[in-house]
């Protein structure tokens, strides 16, 4: 198909070829944004056509092992102290029953499974108690996740001795819309513990939440923060649509477009062409047929059960319902 001088064809070029030393700027990202919706689609589907199998999903658990309580005050967040959302403060999960859950996850068919804990920053105690929880996760056949706030020196070297195979850590948004919706940490704090795993050689699973009021241009900022990173963009991208909770800041913010969070999926596919794209919270409002753009956009991996740490998610046999009418099947470990 020729090019349209309204598309320019350096777009295509740079989705077929892009490496860790090509820059993404916004403004090429944002008119990814803004071709038609079955050309932005196209596009994204051959991208993922190239570097992986386009019948295959990866499922992984999330599950919160610390829950509530948290000093931050993150706008989207039911576990932030500053917000009275019901959700109650608890300690660490025991050993015990994270193996439970790790073992009925993998009978489930998960292979990547995920632990949250909601800390601004883990303790010295705190990274040693994970530590044993990445090794009981390992010893039951599955990929290890983590998502326990900033790092400190020396924290991810120690995941990483424990058998740690990816560390989530979202920038959540772009640098400029991030002051509206984050005021405890800024925008570097997240940049250095994403460095810090990178230097463990722990793998990154870094994303973001659309849906909070940014504007396409700051849903494009947050792309290219993505797909820029150094010295690569992340392994796994999880993309998640805002999950309104009563209580939080972003209780009442207006729906966004569900064509606007597929055209997010597609544009990540085209500027991270081998990372997972993820989808993650808000699955369980977007329905059958924004799953399945989302897929055909380029999504291959979702977080798989019916909690994602304390709201709600499609439950197991709907998921495998819907894979299965689409033609889809799970990555095997």
């Amino acid at each position: 198909m020729q090019a349209s001088t309204e598309h320019p064809v350096h777009l295509v070029s740079r989705t077929s070829t892009a490496r860790a030393d090509e820059r993404w700027p916004v403004e090429d990202i944002e008119a990814l944004f803004d071709l038609p919706f079955a050309e932005l689609l196209h596009r994204a589907h051959t991208v993922h056509r190239e570097h992986h199998d386009p019948h295959e999903i990866e499922l992984a658990t999330l599950l919160s092992v610390k829950t509530g309580g948290c000093p931050e005050d993150c706008a989207y967040c039911p576990q932030s102290v500053h917000f009275d959302t019901g959700v109650p403060a608890g300690k660490l999960m025991a050993v015990d029953a994270v193996r439970e859950a790790a073992r009925a996850a993998r009978a489930a068919g998960a292979t990547r499974f995920c632990m949250g804990a909601a800390w601004r920053a883990p303790k010295d105690r705190d990274v040693e108690a994970v530590a044993e929880l990445v090794r009981t996760v390992k010893a039951e056949g599955l990929e290890a996740c983590a998502t326990l706030g900033m790092l400190a020196e020396g924290h991810a070297e120690q995941l990483r001795d424990a058998g740690l195979d990816y560390y989530n850590h979202n920038l959540d948004s772009d640098p400029g819309f991030y002051g509206d919706i984050v005021s405890t940490r800024d925008y570097q704090d997240r940049l250095d513990t994403l460095q810090r795993v990178r230097g463990a050689g722990v793998k990154v699973c870094c994303g973001g939440i659309v849906g909070m009021g940014e504007s396409r241009r700051q849903r494009a900022g947050l792309i290219a923060q993505l797909a820029n990173l150094e010295p690569d963009y992340p392994e796994s991208v999880p993309i998640n649509h805002l999950v309104k909770v009563a209580g939080t800041p972003l209780a009442d913010e207006p729906d966004l477009d569900p064509f606007e969070f597929v055209r997010t999926i597609a544009v990540a596919r085209i500027t991270m062409p081998r990372a997972k794209v993820r989808l993650s919270a808000g699955r369980q409002q977007m329905g059958e047929a924004v799953q399945a753009l989302c897929f055909q956009a380029g999504a291959n991996s979702i977080f798989y059960g019916d909690k994602l740490l304390t709201t709600g998610n499609p439950d197991v046999a709907a998921d495998q319902a819907l894979l299965a009418k689409l033609g889809l099947r799970a990555r095997q470990a």
